[in-house]
């Protein structure tokens, strides 16, 4: 079976704006790019037969290159929604027989993670969601094939995925992980970050050597 797994990556520069209050821009884009190889490290370990990065920022795509991911860019950023139904569409085209998308910003991921999701995957038609740790979003999605249906993200998409993958008759498979399931977006995902894998993430250690730790748990943890 042929799986093909994409990263939809906003423009570094403009990454994690919801963290302006606490971190500088330059922290921020190193944070955004920290998190980013955290995730391709794994995926290139998993047991995956082709990486994409789906961007338009060219640092994003150098850095997507170094773990040998391949490049499928934008015209602009519309959106995670519109960036995974392009990729896709071109899971679709390459004739993969299912297709996978977890957002760049899930530093504690692990290989054995992706490893489950694949193991865990349904026949077609099927679909596989993993929840965010809110269980509001979803942090995962495993599509067989890759356009059985389409994908919409944004609190609630969990529960949206699931209703809509049984209105077309599927009965989705969910998966719950607990590195998977921590994406960093506001302040606490920060906190969680420093308490469940400061030391074994390059998100973590950055945090560490930036000094963001100790002034983070002051301030929110």
């Amino acid at each position: 079976m042929v799986t093909i797994a994409a990263v939809p990556v906003k423009d570094l520069v403009n990454a994690k704006e919801r963290l302006i209050p606490l971190l500088s821009p330059r922290e921020r884009r190193e944070l955004a790019r920290a998190m980013l190889e955290d995730v391709l490290s794994v995926l290139r370990l998993a047991p995956l037969d082709r990486i994409m990065v789906v961007t338009r920022d060219p640092q994003v795509m150098e850095l997507a290159r170094s773990f040998n991911a391949s490049i499928l860019e934008e015209d602009a950023n519309l959106g995670h929604t519109e960036a995974v139904a392009l990729a896709q569409h071109h899971a679709a085209l390459a004739c993969a027989d299912s297709f996978l998308t977890i957002p760049g910003d899930v530093p504690l991921v692990t290989a054995e993670e992706i490893a489950a999701i694949c193991r865990s995957a349904p026949p077609a038609p099927g679909a596989l969601f993993v929840p965010s740790q809110s269980g509001l979003g979803t942090n995962g999605a495993l599509l067989t094939p890759p356009g059985i249906m389409s994908l919409k993200f944004g609190e609630p998409s969990f529960q949206n995925h699931l209703a809509a993958a049984r209105a077309r008759g599927i009965e989705p498979v969910v998966l719950s992980l607990a590195g998977l399931g921590l994406d960093i977006d506001g302040h606490n995902d920060l906190c969680a970050l420093i308490e469940e894998g400061g030391e074994r993430s390059r998100a973590g250690r950055l945090l560490q050597d930036l000094g963001l730790s100790h002034r983070l748990a002051e301030r929110l943890c």
